[in-house]
């Protein structure tokens, strides 16, 4: 039962072929691309919207320098959305229930952010790892809690989205194969469990969407801090 539980989780393969790649690459002719035509369709101005407000949302703290993560945000929020929706679908595989793509994304990006504070503004960059008015007995214990706590930030990232994916996809699963298992014993039982999956489900759609967002905004405010 353990085994089967966890055997969605497993990266799905054809003749010995990993097809992680393909279920990473194949969600992105799903959305429509920009046309030469002067009036739109509805699905791209929808999509055109979304990405503005998205964009306004996110760097409207961040200063004119930090921009230029503008595409890069963008098109890793559209990436991580597509993946965590498809991935609630019967017999698909969701890539980022994998910890290691997670941490793939997140341990570079959080990487490039440090690095970009240390070549701009290194004296700023540094003075996070000792807040202002410490008493000096404390500096060196401050300096070692700051600096472990600057290299937590790329595991809590992956940790974070990895967790919130495994455990929605075990409870759908959870509670289906329960309904589908009482349904001829205890029929009234089973359409009650039957609703509780379809909110379910629709919890995890919200679920999956927030958490990328939430991927998304972290790395922002990462970029923030060094910009």
């Amino acid at each position: 039962m353990t085994l089967s539980l966890f055997n969605q989780f497993l990266s799905p393969s054809l003749m010995w072929i990993p097809l992680a790649a393909i279920a990473m690459a194949l969600p992105w002719t799903l959305f429509p691309r920009p046309t030469t035509r002067w009036i739109n369709n509805r699905l791209l101005t929808v999509q055109t919207w979304f990405f503005g407000q998205f964009t306004q949302q996110i760097f409207l703290p961040i200063n004119a320098f930090g921009h230029k993560w503008a595409l890069l945000l963008t098109s890793l929020m559209l990436f991580l959305i597509t993946l965590n929706t498809a991935g609630l679908l019967p017999y698909t595989f969701t890539p980022t229930s994998q910890l290691s793509l997670n941490m793939g994304l997140a341990i570079p990006l959080w990487m490039a952010t440090v690095i970009l504070g240390l070549q701009t503004q290194p004296t700023h960059a540094l003075g996070h790892l000792l807040p202002e008015g410490t008493p000096t007995p404390l500096i060196p214990v401050l300096i070692v809690i700051e600096t472990i706590s600057l290299f937590i930030r790329p595991i809590a990232l992956g940790v974070r989205l990895t967790a919130n994916l495994t455990a929605g996809h075990l409870l759908i699963q959870l509670i289906s194969t329960a309904t589908f298992t009482i349904l001829s014993i205890m029929p009234a039982v089973a359409i009650f469990a039957a609703a509780l999956l379809f909110l379910l489900t629709l919890l995890e759609i919200a679920v999956a969407m927030i958490q990328a967002y939430v991927f998304i905004l972290l790395l922002s405010l990462y970029l923030q801090e060094n910009v």
